[in-house]
């Protein structure tokens, strides 16, 4: 296997939460990497306005590259390689990635999560042809154009209002008869008079080469219709990516979010988890840094008890 570089703590992922324990690690005087991978890309990223982060103003991008740079700066090593699996070899950790393996002390997960799926025929199929789980990213190829965004919480309701900003004809399709978001997000949202159709569930997403409509099943008259679209952007929510910790025994939620303490300590000595990938009730980049930084404290505490002597 060759050489293996060796770290006090490796944290899997550069997102909010992942970025912040890196800065605390390494002011700590931790040996510190933190790896970035392309799958899931972080959350905050695909963020267009940032309003809620103390001090700070304007998109999630930016905000989350301050936070990398600063780590680096203190002399975390950044690393873009994928994690593909963790193994436990005595009272070390073996961090293998596609182009490496690594050893550290202590592990903190703070993967994120990925855009969930609705699971209906066409979805898949029209990746990239008219179907995307990101407006940030893709909606410039519809402006002009008549588009659905699915889901009813903070996400979706964001999404419609970009993209109607930027010149999309919008409509919101919601299971319920009632948006989940926040009442600022809402304000916002029948401020820009977009319409929604309440109380219906996607059935099936057609098209021939690119998406042409969106097949819709609504609950409450118990009938199907469908609506003429070029393209269907699904914002209902994420799924944790967890599957890194399943090898090492870490304790997961029916929904597959890590457990953890107040002390983001999962059930693993040695393995801390911060973030979207745990079960902690508000998924937001300022409460994602505020994980990061106990867990970090925590790795701190824990390597400092079983490293140090004397």
């Amino acid at each position: 296997m060759g050489d293996q570089e060796e770290f006090d703590l490796i944290i899997v992922g550069a997102g909010p939460a992942g970025s912040t324990a890196a800065i605390y690690g390494v002011r700590y005087g931790l040996k510190v990497a933190f790896f970035e991978t392309v799958d899931p890309v972080s959350q905050l990223t695909l963020t267009p306005t940032i309003e809620n982060f103390p001090g700070f103003e304007g998109n999630g991008f930016d905000l989350l590259q301050k936070m990398k740079d600063q780590a680096t700066k203190f002399g975390a090593v950044h690393k873009f390689e994928n994690v593909e699996q963790i193994s436990k070899d005595g009272d070390y950790f073996i961090v293998k990635t596609d182009t490496g393996i690594y050893r550290a002390k202590a592990i903190i997960i703070a993967t994120g999560g990925k855009h969930r799926e609705i699971g209906i025929p066409g979805e898949r199929e029209f990746v990239g042809r008219g179907v995307s789980y990101c407006a940030t990213c893709d909606g410039n190829f519809f402006r002009g154009k008549k588009v659905a965004v699915i889901g009813g919480g903070n996400t979706a309701v964001e999404e419609a209002i970009y993209l109607k900003e930027i010149g999309c004809d919008v409509v919101l399709i919601h299971r319920r008869d009632e948006l989940r978001a926040d009442k600022a997000y809402q304000d916002e949202f029948f401020s820009r008079n977009i319409p929604v159709i309440w109380n219906s569930i996607p059935r099936k997403i057609e098209g021939n080469e690119v998406v042409e409509r969106l097949v819709l099943y609504n609950r409450v008259e118990d009938r199907e219709f469908s609506i003429d679209v070029s393209a269907v952007f699904v914002a209902i929510g994420i799924t944790p990516a967890t599957e890194i910790v399943a090898g090492l025994g870490v304790e997961r939620n029916s929904m597959g979010y890590i457990k953890v303490n107040k002390k983001q300590e999962t059930n693993v000595p040695g393995v801390f988890a911060a973030g979207d990938c745990c079960d902690n009730p508000l998924k937001q980049a300022i409460t994602a840094c505020g994980d990061g930084a106990v867990a970090a404290n925590s790795a701190f505490e824990f390597i400092k008890m079983k490293f140090q002597t004397g």
